[in-house]
């Protein structure tokens, strides 16, 4: 029997839709009940690639006997992260205050005014493991409520309250040596030998990842040593897909060998970014690649009309990596006469079981014994089991579309695009980019989600930032207006609506950067951008973003690494003019110059452009301008002078 999700929009709550369990969406409904019948609520919180929620889903939330229990006693919400970030958000904060450690599926239980009082994460049916079973905790938790009432409606204020207070810091001055702290920091927690940052599991962080590499083109030889270590070992480990391209969305031991591997749109469309920059500042032939293939698997993620979908499922046919993986007969099959030496490529003696990830640490001995007929070979051994592998059941695709995760993707693209002088990309950008503009945003903001033409009412500040520096990308790599435009306008929106709080009990801020940049270090760089291109007050708008952060930046900067590199565009960003018309406009969008904002526009359409000659280049700060040259070697003479590093 149905319950109340199966008029949701997202693929996750809809596979939930047949559950035993009573699901409500997260909204007032629920809570009212709660409040009607004096019932905690029992908080679910996952998303559709997840493997741990398809697990909890089979054993738990699909029996009778735990169904039973849930409705009884509780009244139990089902929440999309993906699609509700603020929900998720917040209420991770809470766990994590409540455990000391968060992840999916959330499982939290609330007070019927919406505040957390107990939770965990993954709970089995039955005890296992030293992990209590789900059904134990339901009619624990039922007690307590019964009789120990106030105890936990005290704790639970309590806890609301320390957030708000936690998480509301006043704004101050930007604390001294704040990156050089956070260097500091990362090189403690550096895994010299494998690359990456302990302990164990490793994440890509690739918000951190961008921000070093700008500190690598610079020259600094600490982050240098830290990406090339940490990019290669991930490049040619099994997080990445060494057969389809794109990353994992982690790995499970400090290796990089095992991954978790669901693939998300996110990952990929930040690390594409960060393998393009990084080839830029190495010139490793192996960053290229991968940066081309990772931009090849956002591709195969763009829907017929231009939106990116979200993610592919870690599981198929009921078992984690099963798409992925191989035995050595189904290598054989494929590859015939080339296995031996793709055994080798593989690293198979590392085997650790069964069925095996694919890794890459044979790549440099196997190159030198074939020389230059390394990569066509290898191409050709990719296609091979790329075709076997599409003969299997696929991870399943979760078909919504994020406006901040398709806009990361449009932003990838256009940026490959530009440095790389491919079409297809850029054209996939612009598609992207159209389709955010034209069907997903309403009364001047962006939507968060969309789903086969229905469009969602939530707007998130992610959503309009990650979309303005897409579109600012977008211009930098065609010259064209209108992407300005709309950046200018989709900034302005997330400044009206900044800090306006939601109905939630609980503040809905993310500190810590991890996998996705903020909200606000994105629109501090936007308005950053915007400064460079415009003018205005978008300078003191960043500004105070940072000098929210004060605090945090203070404690922690290595968690903040969006917020970083705005200060750093803030404290050494340059603006790059180009009036037209100009015969070195091609040359000069090729050029990947971190910390410096392209100016292109008929000579005095903008004030950055005014009183400027075409056929000139005018490397400039705050509307201060070294003398114009009229080539490339001339600009190189002045990036030189200005960061000490040329193209």
């Amino acid at each position: 029997m149905a319950n109340r999700l199966q008029g949701a929009r997202s693929p996750y709550l809809l596979a939930h839709a047949q559950d035993p369990v009573d699901w409500y969406p997260f909204g007032e409904e629920a809570f009212a009940r709660a409040r009607a019948e004096d019932k905690p609520l029992f908080l679910s919180v996952g998303y559709s690639s997840c493997h741990w929620c398809h697990v909890m889903h089979r054993e738990s939330f699909q029996d009778p006997e735990v169904a039973t229990l849930l409705n009884a006693h509780f009244v139990p919400v089902k929440v999309d992260r993906e699609e509700r970030p603020d929900v998720d958000a917040a209420y991770m904060r809470a766990l994590v205050s409540l455990t000391g450690q968060g992840g999916w599926p959330m499982s939290l239980f609330l007070t019927p005014e919406g505040k957390p009082f107990f939770g965990g994460t993954y709970f089995p049916k039955e005890d296992q493991k030293g992990l209590p079973g789900f059904k134990r905790v339901l009619r624990a938790v039922a007690r307590a409520w019964r009789e120990e009432r106030q105890g936990i409606l005290e704790e639970a204020e309590r806890l609301a309250q320390a957030l708000w207070r936690s998480l509301s810091p006043p704004p101050g001055p930007l604390p001294q040596g704040m990156e050089e702290r956070a260097l500091e920091a990362l090189e403690r927690a550096f895994d010299p030998e494998w690359g990456g940052f302990l302990p164990a599991p490793k994440f890509p962080q690739a918000p951190l990842l961008l921000y070093l590499l700008a500190r690598a083109w610079q020259g600094e030889e600490k982050p240098r040593h830290i990406l090339r270590k940490t990019l290669r070992a991930m490049a040619l480990g099994g997080v990445y897909d060494q057969v389809g391209g794109g990353f994992h969305r982690y790995s499970v031991d400090r290796f990089w060998r095992v991954p978790h591997f669901e693939k998300m749109l996110y990952d990929n469309a930040l690390l594409a970014r960060v393998y393009l920059e990084a080839h830029r500042v190495f010139g490793d032939p192996l960053f290229l690649r991968v940066a081309r293939e990772t931009l090849d698997w956002l591709l195969s993620l763009q829907g017929r009309e231009g939106g990116f979908y979200t993610a592919l499922d870690a599981e198929s046919e009921g078992e984690e990596g099963r798409y992925y993986t191989w035995t050595r007969e189904e290598l054989k099959a494929a590859l015939g006469a080339d296995f031996s030496l793709a055994e080798r490529l593989f690293a198979l003696g590392e085997d650790l079981g069964e069925r095996s990830v694919l890794t890459a640490w044979g790549e440099e001995a196997v190159g030198r014994e074939l020389g230059e007929g390394f990569a066509a070979w290898r191409e050709g051994v990719r296609a091979r089991l790329l075709a076997a592998r599409r003969r299997r059941m696929p991870p399943a695709l979760d078909d919504k579309v994020l406006a901040d995760w398709s806009a990361l993707a449009v932003r990838a693209l256009a940026q490959g695009g530009r440095l790389l002088g491919e079409g297809r990309y850029l054209e996939a950008a612009r598609k992207g980019a159209h389709f955010l503009l034209g069907r997903m945003r309403r009364e001047g903001l962006l939507r968060h989600v969309w789903r086969e033409g229905s469009l969602g009412e939530e707007a998130f500040l992610s959503d309009q930032s990650f979309a303005a520096l897409a579109l600012l990308e977008l211009y930098a790599a065609t010259g064209e207006w209108p992407y300005l435009d709309a950046a200018r306008g989709l900034a302005e929106a997330a400044w009206e609506a900044l800090g306006k709080e939601g109905a939630l009990p609980l503040p809905a801020r993310e500190v810590e950067e991890g996998a996705l940049p903020s909200g606000e270090s994105a629109l501090a760089e936007a308005f950053w951008r915007l400064q460079a291109l415009l003018g205005g007050d978008f300078r003191e708008r960043a500004e105070a973003l940072l000098q929210g952060k004060a605090l945090w930046l203070g404690r922690y900067p290595q968690a903040l690494p969006g917020f970083l590199l705005a200060h750093r565009l803030l404290a050494q960003g340059s603006e790059l003019a180009v009036p037209l018309p100009s015969p070195l406009w091609e040359e000069v969008r090729r050029l990947h110059l971190p910390l410096t904002q392209l100016v292109v526009g008929p000579a005095g359409a903008l004030p950055g452009l005014e009183g400027k000659a075409p056929g000139w280049l005018y490397l400039c700060r705050e509307g201060a301008c070294r003398l114009p040259v009229d080539g490339l070697e001339g600009l190189e003479g002045e990036l030189l002078a200005v960061y000490g590093r040329g193209f």
